[in-house]
This record gives C-alpha cells, structure tokens and sequence, in this order.
C-alpha cells in the first residue's frame, strides 16, 4: 500500500481558513495523541518553508528553550 501521508495531509487541511489551521493545531496538542504527531510536522515543515533566517533561528530558540523546560519538568 502506497499511502503519501503528507499529500493526505495538506489534502485535509487545504481549504482551511485562519481560525480552523489554529483549532487543529491547537487540538492536537491539547489532545496529545500520538497519532496527531505526523500532522503537526507536515504543519511545521510549512512553516519552516515559509520562514526566512531570522525566524527560523528564533523557532530554533523557542524549541530549545522548550525542550530543556521539558527536561527539567518545569
């Protein structure tokens, strides 16, 4: 079976507005179920598409900053 889950992806989420891009995103994490994991890279290689240097190094900050919080359970 040949199944392009990012095509299947951005198929779902083609005709989204603002508003609907922001519940699923927001949905996703609220939920935490690993199978929303996929969709949310799809979503992040988006942004990370459309972003110049400067806020991809500020994207990599924030993750940073996230990842040591989430080690040290803050």
């Amino acid at each position: 079976m040949d199944l392009n889950l990012r095509k299947a992806i951005l198929s779902n989420i083609s005709e989204n507005d603002h508003k609907q891009l922001e519940a699923t995103i927001v949905d996703a994490i609220q939920d935490g179920e690993e199978k929303m994991l996929p969709g949310l890279g799809v979503l992040f290689e988006l942004i990370w598409e459309q972003s110049d240097d400067q806020d991809k190094q500020e994207m990599i900050k924030s993750l940073e900053q996230g990842v040591q919080q989430a080690n040290t359970g803050s």
